[in-house]
């Protein structure tokens, strides 16, 4: 479904689309929810986490691309039934590319720009797959169509131009010699604008000529990302279309720019903020893109009549070539692609922010002369003038010979600029032509060998890049890595890969696989260290992230689905072998949710996983090779953690960095790491250029500026989980308690008291115990919290040089409070006692104490950083320093007791009407009174006495109770060892039943004692009462 704007060429502003697209694959498999609706050109997005958060936008053009749709037998997508909502290929280039195709003809510059997150489909949306042509092929189809239908009034030339800016370095992706250090330079004219230095500007004559063109930029693209360790995701990508029409009879020409532009992916503008980062936007990477939101939000202002508006054309290479783009002289479309999945909410969010403030942008396009043609007439014209002035030097008899000369030579130079100038483009046709035929004999030659041999396909993250580098493997033994090709080897580069990293051996139609030494080799997910059979379709990854598909000989192919082996499909699988598999994880999540649905953020970190792994392997490898001695892994924070109700907290991937030298921790966000990576390859190609000779040694770089280096910081190790529940029964609680990383395993023990004491810090006794804890609403409360020892740290057993801290937060406290730190110690003694009180105990604290627990951090130190230290700022404390919680408990009381009083009064209303009928009855029954009296004060005594007995008797159960908890907990914290072999599990299992046994006992001994307890209590009652049976 799309909306029906106005013609694009009516006016001169930036026509915004939005393109929705259906799941992936991982989504499908997540089962996740699509959260964007759409009704004509408006579209709504909600809030996975609050369905009642709503966000609507208006577009003019506005495509459904989600559902709808079938895939006939040549692949091709189309609606289910006419007219249906589902908008295809066509029906965007026919909103979109009309458009732009009009203008180019009619002499105007026209650019259409593709934003969006990474796999939102902006790739199919441009250029498309199979027979789901995109905008730009398409495009180029119609536009030699339309230069074909008007060859008899005009001639038409077309040339190609393709360039890549990444890292703000501008490539030339058509560029026949190597790489300039650099890259290509953006300079300005006066006439031309900004322009780049260089470029190759390549003529064509057909669609087929511009299509191979695009096959090799692209694989000059996907090469050199290779090489030089870059992600195409970060990287913009502009065809450049020049279309010039000479009209003879009318003796114009129109000459026009048509740009094309892939930007890299939105989300890099959400995690380049990498809060809290000391380092922040260091590197150049998220220049472009930053760049283009300021230009964007500059050029919004100036639409709404803000004056005085700076507009930052100069800060970025983009920015610059798209000058006459956003708010010069071009007719400009934004479509911005969309994943409709619930896990994608905030990049979705934040891309329709971001085209809904380009809509404003307003252009003034003109229709564009030639300056060739231009220089033409001025020539003509000045060799009109010196013919007049030649024949009026004959006419007239004067015949200075000097200047007839002069005049002639003019002359014959101006005519021979005019015919270089008419015959420049035929030039260039036939030399472009000429290199047309050998990329087609050598794409000629490569589906021969196709058909002859199998082959290693590279996997990439962008799509449009993936299938490009194909490594045949000939009969014989191979080696594979950075040798020259010319030895006789196969050559590849990246992070990673050693001069002879492996060997493949293809003899009698068996393909293996063997690595060379300690290389770095990975099949179907699993490290290999000697020789190993390839099947086909096996998955291969080489050094960091060099990632492959095999395909085996042409007899084992067959017609194979080979689409779903992508690049997710390769890191979902490195994930499961490292035991993180999103189906494992789901389920447990919706084991434990009462739903049973799937939690968003889970699905989100799952995703954010396998998006990290290779730039893990990458920040890996290259501190080996810079010498940095420093490790990275991946962790997801609070995946076995809950909060103080026992609920799990929300999960987040963290980076932890570990220095294998000085064993110093840090722990990094995402965010923080995807920008410390972003330096890092600029530090690591900026020595990689020094070590070839191509650039001077640079000065070392200072620890202050080093990304493999931060300043220490206390580190969480894990969490554990005091019960309040004692608390509101004035019972003493002593428990040892297991304190858990965000992983699950075991980072110390903890032991800890909770004591009820008298407000000068007196432990209160069993008489104190209480039945009903709304005894205590109203009334002073006081307890002390003792943290006694931390036993086994394995914080410490890892390094001796460090130390640790506790830290928590008591409900109604306005800052955490942290113990001294301790060091050098693997079992720690804390003895750190802090009193609480609650001046006006009040039912929202008795209720707390009754369901939550405090949660205590076990916070890491090393030497160097800083200790955690408690913030007095807003918590109020008495003049003996005892610590006052729960400061609403007053005014709740003071509320209740009201409401109690009014109560009492409506009470007492109907005690005193009732009270006088019965004192006229007192008189004629008084003996009959006396009687039932006396029974009932005798009763009431036997009564009274049996409660209080019972009361006594419960306490003591309660007591007991307790230590039979603390036996309950060790039963749990009881496992055997990962790697225990047969007699280690059945030592185990002598343990276990020991446990189980002294847990019997206890729990037995308690019952039977209350029983005994409860039997002795109604004997004495009976006897009281002098019942017996």
């Amino acid at each position: 479904m799309r909306a029906k704007g106005e013609d694009m060429h009516g006016k001169d502003c930036v026509k915004v689309a939005v393109r929705v697209r259906p799941f992936n694959q991982r989504e499908r498999d997540a089962g996740s929810l699509c959260i964007i609706s759409m009704t004509s050109s408006s579209i709504t997005i909600q809030d996975p986490r609050n369905p009642h958060n709503r966000r609507s936008f208006s577009f003019d053009y506005a495509y459904w691309s989600h559902s709808g749709f079938t895939r006939d037998h040549s692949g091709l997508f189309q609606a289910e039934e006419p007219g249906g909502r589902y908008a295809d290929q066509s029906s965007v280039f026919q909103d979109l590319g009309e458009g732009i195709l009009e203008n180019a003809l009619q002499g105007y510059n026209a650019t259409l720009l593709a934003y969006g997150q990474t796999g939102s489909g902006k790739s199919y949306s441009m250029v498309g797959h199979g027979p789901n042509k995109g905008l730009v092929p398409t495009l180029c189809d119609r536009l030699f169509q339309a230069i074909r239908a008007n060859q008899d009034s005009r001639q038409c030339q077309v040339f190609f131009s393709m360039l890549e800016i990444y890292n703000e370095q501008v490539v030339d992706l058509l560029c026949r010699g190597p790489r300039s250090p650099g890259g290509l330079r953006v300079r300005e004219e006066q006439q031309r604008g900004f322009y780049v230095e260089g470029l190759r500007t390549v003529p064509c004559d057909s669609a087929l000529q511009v299509e191979q063109l695009m096959d090799q930029g692209t694989r000059t693209r996907t090469t050199a990302a290779t090489h030089m360790n870059a992600n195409s995701s970060r990287s913009h990508m502009l065809i450049i279309l020049q279309l010039k029409q000479i009209f003879s009879k009318e003796s114009i020409t129109k000459q026009s720019n048509v740009n094309l532009v892939d930007l890299a992916g939105s989300e890099r503008q959400r995690a380049s903020g990498s809060e809290g980062d000391r380092l922040k936007e260091g590197t150049a990477i998220n220049l472009s893109l930053t760049t283009l939101g300021n230009v964007i939000s500059a050029l919004a202002d100036v639409a709404v009549g803000k004056k005085a508006v700076h507009i930052p054309y100069r800060d970025s290479a983009l920015t610059k070539l798209l000058q006459s783009a956003l708010g010069g002289n071009s007719r400009t479309v934004m479509i911005a692609t969309l994943s409709p999945a619930d896990i994608c909410y905030e990049e979705s969010l934040s891309t329709l922010r971001y085209a809904e403030r380009a809509k404003r942008i307003q252009n003034r396009a003109v229709v564009n002369e030639s300056p060739t043609e231009r220089l033409v007439k001025e020539l003509k014209a000045e060799n009109a003038r010196l013919e007049q002035r030649l024949s009026r030097l004959g006419q007239e008899g004067r015949r200075a010979e000097d200047e007839t000369k002069e005049l002639r030579r003019l002359l014959s130079h101006n005519e021979l600029q005019i015919r270089a100038i008419q015959t420049l483009w035929e030039q260039h046709l036939q030399e472009a032509l000429k290199d047309w035929e050998q990329q087609y004999a050598t794409l000629t030659q490569e589906r021969r060998m196709m058909q002859m041999y199998p082959y290693i396909l590279n996997i990439n993250e962008d799509t449009q890049l993936s299938g490009v580098v194909k490594l045949f493997i000939q009969e014989g033994d191979w080696d594979l890595g950075l040798s020259d090709p010319s030895s006789g080897a196969i050559s590849i580069k990246g992070l990673g890969i050693q001069d002879r990293h492996a060997v493949f051996s293809n003899v009698q139609r068996r393909v293996s696989l063997t690595p060379v030494g300690v290389s770095k080799v990975i099949v179907n997910g699993n490290p290999i260290s000697q020789k190993t059979d390839l099947q086909h379709l096996d998955r291969v990854v080489l050094g960091s992230n060099s990632t492959y598909l095999f395909i085996g000989f042409p007899s084992e192919r067959g017609g194979d689905d080979w689409s779903c082996y992508d690049y997710d499909y390769f890191q979902s699988e490195l994930a499961a072998a490292e035991g993180i598999h999103l189906h494992t994880l789901c389920e447990e999540q919706r084991q434990e949710s009462t739903g049973g649905q799937t939690d968003p953020s889970l699905l989100a970190v799952f995703y954010d996983y396998i998006k990290l792994m290779p730039m893990v392997a990458e920040a890996n490898q290259m501190s080996q090779e810079l010498h940095k001695g420093v490790e990275f892994k991946l962790e997801i924070k609070n995946l076995a953690l809950s909060d103080s109700k026992g609920h799990d907290l929300e999960k987040e991937i963290a980076i932890r960095a570990t220095s294998l030298e000085s064993k110093q921790v840090w722990l990094w966000s995402k965010a923080k790491f995807v920008n410390r990576k972003f330096l890092m390859e600029e530090l690591y190609q900026q020595q990689h250029v020094e070590r070839s000779g191509e650039g001077p040694a640079g000065a070392p770089m200072p620890r202050e500026r080093d990304p493999f280096w931060d300043p220490l910081e206390p580190l969480l190790l894990g969490r554990a989980h005091l019960w309040l529940q004692s608390l509101a029964f004035r019972i003493a609680l002593e428990e040892q308690l297991e304190v858990l990383s965000s992983e699950g395993t075991e980072e110390a023990i903890l032991q800890a008291h909770l004591v009820p004491c008298s407000p000068s810090g007196l432990p209160l006794g069993e008489e104190d115990i209480l039945i009903d804890p709304s005894e205590q609403l109203g009334r002073r409360m006081d307890f002390q919290l003792v943290l006694e020892q931390c036993c086994g740290l394995r914080w410490l057993m890892q390094a001796r040089n460090r130390g640790v801290q506790i830290g928590f937060r008591m409900c109604g406290c306005a800052q955490p409070l942290y113990t001294p730190a301790v060091w050098h110690n693997v079992n720690p003694l804390l003895d750190h006692r802090v009193h609480f009180t609650s001046l006006h105990a009040s039912q929202a604290l008795l209720d707390h104490l009754q369901t939550n627990a405090l949660v205590l951090e076990l916070w890491g130190l090393q030497e160097g950083c800083t200790d955690l230290v408690t913030s007095l700022e807003g918590v109020r404390r008495t003049a003996d320093g005892v610590f006052i919680i729960d400061e609403s408990g007053t005014a709740d009381t003071i509320a209740a007791l009201q409401q109690d009083m009014e109560e009492m009064r409506v009470s007492n209303a109907a005690l005193r009407k009732e009270n006088h009928t019965l004192r006229e009855q007192l008189n004629t029954a008084r003996s009959g009174v006396e009687c039932v009296r006396g029974r009932r004060e005798q009763c009431g005594s036997v009564r009274s006495s049996s409660d209080a007995e019972f009361a006594r008797a419960l306490k003591v159960f309660y007591h007991s109770m307790t230590s039979v908890r603390g036996q309950l907990q060790r039963l749990r914290r009881h496992r055997p060892s990962e790697d225990s072999d047969l007699l280690g599990l059945r030592l185990f299992v002598d343990e276990q039943s020991c446990l189980l046994r002294g847990f019997w006992e206890q729990l037995e001994e308690s019952v039977s004692s209350l029983k005994r307890d409860v039997a002795a209590i109604v004997r004495r009652k009976r006897e009281r009462s002098g019942v017996w049976s």
